[in-house]
């Protein structure tokens, strides 16, 4: 069975790669040192006529996912952004501050992002039992769960991604994400089945971290 690969990129240049590379799908972000904010006009136009499909990260700001009345509306305001580009789909998350999911929050988003594809990103992976974010996902009417299973990367935290697979039951696709390369891929494939992966490709050049073609390469390869 096929694993498919999802590279999130925050530059021009990033979506060169990716498309040079092989990806399957692309995640438009801004500032992936910050743990990936929404994407400029420029990264959207340029990607929106890649020929990939694509999605694209909502978060109005770095820190962690606890939102304000104010940022839920720059957020819906970056969704109408995102759809007139028509792009498949969106990425976020929001959490509440003694803990959990913001489902209210979460609900407002999606009733916004009408038509649109979505992902659960990586605030599971601060919660307490990051298992628990499959049947909110399922419930919410995501599509896909973006996670490390908690720990650092997806490798350390393989147990807990291969239990959220089990708990899916093909209602939802558990993405593996974070510390992903050709060789963790393998190790993570050859113990569980995902049909998609997420790694960023990137390496670290003149102080900046930026998107490598030949890791995108390595890894669709490791795929195979």
């Amino acid at each position: 069975m096929k694993t498919n690969l999802e590279i999130c990129i925050d530059s021009c240049n990033g979506v060169e790669a990716c498309v040079e590379g092989g990806a399957d799908r692309i995640e438009l972000c801004s500032s992936l040192h910050h743990g990936g904010l929404t994407p400029s006009y420029e990264v959207l136009k340029l990607a929106s006529g890649s020929g990939l499909p694509l999605r694209a990260m909502i978060r109005p700001k770095k820190g962690g996912f606890v939102y304000s009345s104010e940022d839920l509306k720059k957020m819906l305001d970056d969704i109408d952004m995102v759809r007139s580009f028509k792009i498949e789909g969106i990425v976020f998350g929001a959490t509440l501050s003694k803990g959990g999911l913001d489902q209210d929050f979460l609900e407002q988003l999606i009733s916004h992002a009408f038509g649109l594809e979505k992902t659960l990103h990586r605030a599971v992976d601060t919660l307490h039992q990051t298992i628990d974010s499959v049947e909110i996902g399922i419930k919410l009417g995501f599509d896909t769960i973006l996670s490390s299973g908690g720990q650092k990367t997806a490798l350390e935290g393989l147990s807990v991604l291969s239990e959220m697979q089990t708990r899916a039951a093909g209602k939802i696709r558990i993405m593996p994400g974070s510390g992903v390369n050709s060789i963790s891929a393998k190790l993570i494939l050859n113990q569980c089945h995902f049909d998609w992966i997420h790694s960023s490709c990137s390496i670290q050049k003149n102080d900046k971290k930026m998107t490598d073609l030949q890791s995108i390469k390595n890894l669709k390869n490791a795929l195979i």
